[in-house]
């Protein structure tokens, strides 16, 4: 199905969103937001529409707009760790916008964000203070050395966090997984109890046939000599009353 021309729009200004998110910008940029913004907009009168496109495609954009937003939500926090963290939970579409892309734009400006937002953690952390006057020389190394260490400590809370969450989706995945085994144990047991009952009745349903299929055969040939024995006293009857006839006949004359 051809696309709408709504949907050329949205394209387009995704396209647009995506080599703007790819650039250095400055703080006080705002046009990327506002386009964000139109973006969610024109997703949702697509939505409503009834020659919409198929529902992959429709999933695929929302999938990079919700990138876009989460990408301009993680730029927002204070913290170089919090913006890490956050860039790590962003999900970029997974096929490309334009016939001229090789791969997803979004997938080029995650990895750019997290390295990004990476190194500026590691030179927070690791970078060094610039020497002032001697008389605070002291001062400094220890303010560093702190902060030094403050930074480290919340890159291991970070790091301790992620990986719980780790720990924690891998346990639920290994209870979902422990379920499903259950639940097609139970499945395979039914069926097989299933399968057994209808073997039984199919072989009662074949006892049955042949017990049938005798008790007529038998009917039928009890019905056989019950006429038989019927025409033989009809025919008997008869000629008794023949004869019975004629002797009548023969003892009283005809009366004159």
């Amino acid at each position: 199905m051809a696309a709408t021309r709504l949907e050329l729009n949205l394209m387009r200004l995704l396209s647009r969103c995506e080599a703007l998110a790819a650039e250095r910008r400055d703080p006080e940029e705002w046009r990327l937001e506002k386009y964000v913004a139109a973006l969610e907009d024109m997703l949702q009168e697509l939505k409503k529409q009834s020659s919409k496109p198929a529902p992959e495609l429709m999933n695929e954009y929302s999938r990079k707009v919700d990138f876009l937003k989460g990408l301009l939500d993680a730029e927002k926090l204070s913290s170089s760790t919090e913006k890490a963290l956050a860039s790590q939970f962003l999900a970029p579409g997974r096929t490309p916008t334009t016939a001229k892309e090789r791969t997803p734009a979004t997938k080029r400006v995650h990895l750019q964000t997290k390295a990004r937002c990476t190194g500026k953690m590691r030179s927070e952390l690791l970078g060094t203070v610039c020497c002032g006057h001697a008389e605070f020389t002291m001062r400094k190394r220890k303010g560093l050395a702190s902060d030094e260490k403050q930074s480290a400590v919340e890159l291991d809370a970070v790091l301790q966090h992620h990986q719980d969450m780790q720990e924690k989706l891998a346990e639920e995945m290994l209870s979902l997984a422990r379920s499903l085994k259950n639940n097609t144990l139970a499945a395979q047991n039914v069926i097989k109890q299933d399968n057994q009952t209808l073997s039984h009745s199919l072989w009662m349903a074949d006892q049955n046939f042949e017990k049938l299929k005798d008790e007529s055969d038998r009917l039928e040939q009890h019905a056989k000599k019950s006429v038989n024995w019927l025409l033989w006293i009809m025919l008997i009857v008869v000629c008794f009353i023949f004869i019975s006839m004629i002797l009548f006949i023969r003892i009283f004359p005809k009366l004159k």
